[in-house]
């Protein structure tokens, strides 16, 4: 996954990217409102509220804008927040589980928005199937279908059984479904070029090949890269997994694991449909979760396969083709064109963490492998936040977020035996 330069990782979407539009390097001593440290979703929305809302704006990107999680994940939008409802109300009460959802919620209608408002080609496209991979989680998205329905008014769910769900995806391997026509999928990586130019057009100042080196705390903030440096009278932290040691206090509640994404060879139009009927993305139940969806050239992308250590396997393209060929064994013979790796902050609990360090400085991260909508939300709820309407951001802070055991020295080969255990219950379907 290393890269020199501005170039992007060799990804399919890196391929297919709509624009080409660079961003100038940060070059001497700026001022601003509010300095951004990431050029991902979270720091994009949240460098195009600002800049909607009057702020002056400098947004610092290490490499390319959309060069980490954000451009190369596999473009699901799912709905809610990374737990079941009836979850949240259990554990953060009834009140505050509602203003979640409506929150979420929120997120999804802000990224179509977006969207159709910027006019961005990012292939955005209706529909996610959630599958189940055991029988035991069928009574589960049963329940969820349900209890949305009846307490949140939420219609777009259908259970569907083991053999409608054989009509859509060929294979054999779910034993139901939920169809969320309210979820979706799109390019990611176009998506965040797509955010870039909104956020300029408003006025915002993006700079690539910018790392940030050094944080100067205070009423007056000073963020320091090799070439210059930018004063600022507010922060916004979001660099998730790529923050790296610049932010050591946030690393204990944050572990980044490595996934893998593959594209195979164009199918064709027929073959493609034969696999999935419809133009929509499926996940599954899994711990290790697969996803996939087809692309507008008739290709499957599909990702699968984590590993919990610094650095990529030998053998990416494998890693990732044994639970493609799980799911889909009449691929066994299917070349894959483009395979990639990139890191996805989680945290414990699987709730994304958020809060400020300071009054002025403002952070979210650990998506936990559902950032496509809720890192365009928290971004939005940060810049929200430094202008006069903080709500949002405060109720979402307020969850607490437990740090990892082990401590700097163990938490990594803790976390690695637990999530490897996890994905032996997934190959063990129990």
């Amino acid at each position: 996954m290393s890269m020199n330069g501005l170039h992007h990782a060799p990804t399919y979407y890196a391929a297919t990217m709509a624009s080409a539009q660079r961003w100038p390097r940060l070059e001497g001593d700026v001022r601003a409102d509010v300095c951004v440290i990431g050029g991902g979703f979270t720091g994009l929305a949240a460098a195009l509220t600002l800049a909607e809302r009057g702020s002056i704006v400098r947004l610092l990107e290490a490499r390319a804008i959309g060069w980490g999680a954000s451009g190369r994940n596999g473009g699901q939008i799912h709905t809610g927040l990374r737990h079941p409802q009836r979850d949240l109300e259990r554990e953060y009460g009834e009140e505050s589980a509602r203003a979640m959802w409506r929150l979420a919620e929120r997120g999804r209608e802000l990224l179509e928005e977006r969207v159709a408002r910027h006019a961005i080609a990012c292939d955005l496209k209706p529909g996610l199937l959630l599958a189940a991979w055991s029988r035991r989680d069928v009574a589960q998205l049963k329940d969820h279908v349900e209890h949305l329905s009846s307490r949140y008014g939420y219609r777009h769910l259908r259970f569907l059984p083991k053999d409608a769900v054989a009509e859509i995806v060929a294979t054999t391997r779910y034993h139901g479904a939920v169809l969320d026509a309210g979820g979706g999928h799109l390019h990611p990586l176009n998506y965040a070029l797509g955010l870039a130019e909104a956020a300029n057009g408003q006025g915002a100042h993006l700079h690539e090949d910018s790392k940030a080196i050094a944080i100067e705390r205070g009423a007056q903030i000073r963020v320091r890269t090799a070439a210059g440096t930018v004063q600022c009278r507010a922060l916004i932290l979001a660099g998730d997994s790529y923050l790296g040691h610049l932010v050591p206090e946030l690393q204990s509640r944050l572990f980044p694991i490595n996934v893998y994404v593959a594209a195979t060879e164009p199918l064709g139009e027929a073959r493609a449909r034969a696999l999935i009927r419809d133009d929509i993305a499926v996940a599954d139940t899994k711990y290790v979760v697969d996803y996939y969806r087809l692309t507008p050239d008739h290709r499957l992308l599909f990702g699968g396969g984590e590993s919990y250590w610094p650095g990529d396997p030998a053998d990416v393209a494998g890693l990732v083709r044994r639970p493609m060929l799980h799911v889909f064994p009449q691929l066994r013979d299917t070349r894959l064109d483009y395979t990639w790796g990139g890191l996805v902050g989680v945290t414990l609990n699987r709730m994304m963490h958020a809060g400020r360090l300071a009054p002025n400085i403002l952070f979210t991260q650990g998506y936990s492998g559902q950032g496509v909508m809720l890192a365009g939300l928290m971004g939005t709820l940060m810049g929200e936040a430094l202008t006069g309407k903080p709500e949002g951001f405060e109720l979402m802070a307020q969850v607490p977020i437990p740090a990892f055991p082990g401590g700097a020295w163990l938490r990594a080969p803790l976390q690695a035996m637990a999530m490897s255990f996890y994905a032996l219950r997934d190959r063990l379907g129990i």
